[in-house]
């Protein structure tokens, strides 16, 4: 099928980008102050500079174009900040003889707050002056604002800020423990809002990056480096890029394989990540992102389900020995096929048993099943558009006297569900036009499909 409509708008999203105003920064204090202390490591490279965007805020512009295969940016070893940083620190006698040892994400994260508090003092200072104050993750969130995003996304964001105070308090007597690094009362450094500070400088600005095992850290994988400048780079779902550390020259370095022109920001692509994943992991949503899609979790399926189905129970139950209730989606493209195939199955009578499996696997059913399946899959979307109304609704009243950093974690919410109604205003589109032309449309989902 043509989407004409689609690529008028990825056009128009990519003019957009083109047309971004920029503000170079490499002229602020911080930004010289940080290209001096990279220079003295060996990292001298102008052809990025800081600059402030109108689309994205921070990134890094390049002051030339950049070729097809070109290298982006090339950071030597000695500007990685690694759990190996912190062993040869102040810090490691301490982390040497904790037991049992602490994770290198606690190593990483207790050594940002010493450094962030020690000043001008420390060596990683210029670095730490330019990292964010605090971050839009949904560990800043509060609860009503946790209560406006999408019901499975809210379960994981539940369940990571459980798990993050729960490193936070198994972490406690190892913070006492340095105490003798410091003037002032390690509780007083140490708090919760420091180290929530400091877990997201190390998970939403690492890059992946595979260390020997310590014996002086848990058996947990070791793989963050935070790369100080690099990590001004900002993320694009259309972007390719091949990053890695280089073993020969001993440097973490980025090509671009498309190219960047002069002037332009220069992006990174950390993956095939959609929305969702994206707030959860960095908190931030692309626009236009082509990975994101629209979850139906179990709770929304069942409002298109026949309760008085006797085999209710026992499909739901098929469905999950075949891993079929995880990753239904709407799309800009509609219903995913395991969405449908989902449908499909559910619509099946009781004498069909034994087709449950083919239809999982893709066997063809009955037209008349096609149309209740397509008219379950238009209730299903159109309880998500009702929802994602009434959570922006909700968001604007949210707005009224809020400080600055809940603007900014309401303003990327709202971004995440702005997509989302995209998808799902194009989904219902797809829908309709799946449907014979002599059947009337539905607006307000669907009432009278019950078989």
């Amino acid at each position: 099928m043509k989407n004409s409509s689609g690529r008028r708008s990825r056009k128009k999203r990519r003019r957009k980008r083109e047309d971004a105003q920029s503000v170079t920064l490499s002229h602020e204090a911080p930004f010289v102050n940080l290209r001096r202390w990279l220079k003295k490591k060996g990292f001298g490279s102008r052809s990025l500079i800081p600059a402030s965007f109108s689309d994205t805020g921070r990134g890094l512009m390049a002051t030339k174009s950049i070729q097809a295969n070109d290298m982006l940016i090339s950071l030597p070893e000695r500007c990685l900040m690694t759990t190996g940083t912190v062993l040869k620190s102040y810090m490691g006698e301490y982390i040497k003889r904790w037991q049992p040892p602490v994770s290198p994400l606690v190593a990483l994260c207790s050594f940002l707050i010493a450094e962030r508090h020690f000043g001008d003092a420390t060596e990683w200072s210029p670095y730490i002056k330019v990292l964010p104050k605090s971050y839009t993750c949904p560990v800043y969130f509060s609860d009503d604002i946790m209560e406006l995003l999408p019901y499975g996304l809210r379960k994981k964001a539940v369940d990571q800020r459980e798990q993050f105070q729960e490193l936070y308090s198994s972490s406690q007597p190892f913070f006492l423990s340095l105490q003798p690094l410091f003037t002032q009362p390690v509780e007083d450094l140490f708090t919760q809002d420091a180290f929530r500070w400091a877990w997201c400088s190390v998970n939403t600005r690492t890059v992946y990056m595979e260390h020997a095992q310590s014996d002086f850290l848990s058996r947990e994988k070791d793989v963050f480096a935070l790369v100080p400048y690099l990590d001004l780079l900002n993320h694009c779902p259309k972007v390719q890029v091949e990053a890695g550390f280089n073993k020969l020259t001993r440097c973490y370095e980025i090509r671009s394989i498309q190219g960047c022109r002069k002037f332009q920001q220069a992006f990174i692509c950390y993956g095939p990540h959609d929305n969702q994943r994206l707030l959860l992991e960095y908190g931030f949503v692309a626009p236009g992102n082509q990975h994101s899609v629209v979850y139906v979790d179990l709770g929304i399926l069942k409002v298109c389900l026949n309760e008085g189905d006797k085999q209710l129970r026992q499909k739901l139950l098929f469905l999950k020995d075949n891993d079929f209730l995880k990753n239904l989606t709407f799309g800009i493209d509609g219903p995913s096929w395991r969405l449908m195939s989902v449908l499909k199955l559910l619509s099946l009578k009781p004498e069909q048993y034994a087709s449950w499996k083919s239809v999982l696997l893709g066997a063809a059913v009955s037209q008349d099943t096609e149309e209740w399946c397509i008219h379950k899959a238009q209730m299903l979307c159109q309880h998500l558009s009702d929802d994602n109304i009434n959570a922006l609704e909700r968001l604007v009243q949210l707005r009224d006297g809020a400080d600055q950093a809940r603007l900014e974690q309401l303003g990327v919410v709202e971004g995440l569900r702005r997509e989302e109604r995209a998808i799902l205003e194009r989904s219902k589109e797809v829908l309709q036009s799946l449907l014979p032309q002599s059947l009337p449309r539905q607006q307000d989902g669907i009432r009278n499909t019950e078989r």
